[in-house]
């Protein structure tokens, strides 16, 4: 599996991942809009504006997407989802792995950020085990009635 820039070849892919108003707001935050069009999912994922990723196998099949961006100080990893068909196979893990690595050489921040939707178990699970850890919000965020805050120092383990 290797980390590569996103293209607009793939953009029609990753919105076949988000069948329902419940997935594409898990994923994109509550802005997000559904239905969508690719012009308003393109503008909604912010497809120019972050450094965007695909996690491919070696076919070149995309298996998982992510980006990274500062926010509040931090290398905040957002966006971050695994293909439905290829779920609990380790390839969350290897997405944020592979996108610190990126944010490691793009950004000199103290610390990596995500957000996770409190209900999102086998996220928390991810994330926990690469050694994220909840941290107090930042401060007026309007994601803190749904979502926990995670840190993670960028100093390698």
């Amino acid at each position: 599996m290797k980390l590569i820039a996103a293209t607009d070849a793939d953009i029609e892919h990753l919105m076949s991942w988000f069948p329902t108003q419940r997935s594409v707001n898990v994923w994109g935050g509550p802005r997000f809009r559904y239905p969508y069009t690719e012009e308003t999912f393109r503008e909604d994922v912010r497809w120019t504006e972050m450094a965007t990723y695909c996690l491919v196998d070696s076919p070149g099949e995309m298996l998982a997407f992510g980006q990274i961006y500062e926010r509040h100080g931090r290398v905040n990893l957002a966006r971050l989802v695994v293909s439905p068909d290829r779920r609990r196979q380790g390839i969350g893990k290897r997405l944020v792995s592979l996108l610190m690595d990126e944010g490691r050489s793009i950004f000199t921040l103290p610390e990596f950020s995500l957000y996770v939707y409190k209900d999102n178990f086998p996220a928390l699970a991810c994330y926990e085990g690469i050694g994220f850890e909840e941290h107090e919000y930042p401060e007026d965020d309007e994601m803190a009635e749904s979502c926990i805050y995670m840190t993670c120092p960028t100093d390698e383990k």
